[in-house]
């Protein structure tokens, strides 16, 4: 089977295949075809793909010519207009926004893959395109306010003075918000989490950090590992406690997401007027409407003296290692449905294929289930 890989978006540094997966790849049995220039963003020259044993070609011979097409992003029309007939096109689809794109896929009869889609199991975790990128977006995160806040993370004894540590909230301890925290947490920073869900409390005690607790009452959580919508009265009560919090905190980061719907407000412009001038709100769910009220995507907005910053692609920011990482989660698809033989197998009674792919033989698999 013939493996594609072409070049992303202007705004996109990550890209789909470093050359020591395209190396992986070829041992699989499979020509691996590069777009010219594919690694620029990143400084890997052609050479290096080539020495990987990979084919330089065009655009559009890849689209033509190639059975899978590697990808970060989901494809423009024009590019799916191109693809060859029942070929197979791997990326983060965000099926849940793009019909257009969905009804693309199934006139050309394109077998779609959503990276989004990859179950939260045990046997698919090497293949979670979501957690490994979310690991870096909370990473990332923390390094984007402590460049903004003008002030110091850790406690620090001079000569002159003792300074306090800085106070950093994290809302959402899902795989972002626990990677925020740790980091939060090695920087120096004294940290306060929350999430809906009581049952991570041991997980973020673990990281150094202190448990917010909100008595919510029943609050649960979905198969995909994201926190359920509360009701009315419960957000009410969680706005009250969490405005005590955010009112002492010079950095807080939200990353509370709903699977396949809007993200939650969680921070109010009444909320932000409690807080301290010059502190920081990085919202990491702006992509999907965001946590705060006020937050721009892709800008950094000012109320009442506190900073708000775009969260969108923060995984974009450490592209070298989000690459690695979703590189071997996309070979680790490969591999596990690869036959020698016959190449990339789908196998619809695995729950994997089953939950991932969202078209196939010209007809939409997402949201039939």
């Amino acid at each position: 089977m013939k493996i594609g890989c072409i070049k992303e978006t202007l705004d996109e540094k990550r890209i789909a295949l470093l050359p020591q997966v395209v190396e992986k790849l070829t041992l699989l049995n499979s020509e691996v075809l590069i777009e010219q220039g594919l690694g620029a963003n990143l400084q890997i020259p052609d050479e290096a793909y080539k020495k990987a044993k990979a084919q330089i070609l065009d655009k559009k011979t890849i689209l033509q010519t190639a059975d899978i097409i590697l990808r970060v992003k989901k494809p423009s029309l024009e590019e799916i207009a191109l693809l060859k007939k029942g070929a197979i096109y791997i990326s983060f689809l965000d099926p849940f926004n793009e019909p257009q794109i969905l009804d693309a896929f199934i006139q050309n009869n394109i077998t779609a893959i959503s990276m989004e889609m990859i179950p939260r199991t045990t046997i698919a975790q090497k293949m979670d395109a979501l957690s490994s990128q979310a690991t870096l977006a909370g990473y990332a995160a923390v390094i984007l306010a402590s460049e903004q806040l003008p002030r110091i993370l850790p406690m620090m004894t001079t000569a002159a003075t003792t300074i306090s540590p800085a106070k950093v909230f994290i809302i959402g301890a899902g795989v972002a918000g626990l990677q925020a925290i740790a980091t939060a947490h090695r920087l120096g920073a004294r940290v306060d989490a929350f999430d809906t869900r009581a049952a991570v409390e041991e997980q973020v005690k673990s990281l150094g950090a202190r448990f917010v607790k909100i008595d919510l009452g029943k609050t649960e959580e979905t198969k995909q590992g994201y926190a359920k919508e509360l009701t009315t009265e419960q957000l009410e009560k969680q706005k009250q406690e969490m405005t005590k919090v955010l009112s002492q905190s010079d950095i807080t980061i939200t990353t509370a997401l709903i699977f396949g719907k809007k993200a939650p407000r969680i921070i109010t412009q009444d909320m932000i007027k409690q807080m301290k001038p010059s502190s920081i709100i990085v919202d990491m769910a702006v992509e999907t409407g965001g946590n705060v009220e006020g937050s721009a995507l892709n800008k950094t907005v000012e109320c009442n003296g506190v900073k708000i910053i775009s969260g969108a692609n923060l995984a974009g920011k450490v592209a070298d290692h989000a690459s690695l990482l979703y590189a071997f989660n996309l070979y680790s698809l490969l591999q596990h449905f690869w036959d020698k033989e016959k190449g990339f197998q789908l196998k619809f009674e695995d729950e994997i294929i089953k939950s991932s792919v969202i078209t196939h033989n010209g007809k939409k698999l997402f949201g039939v289930k």
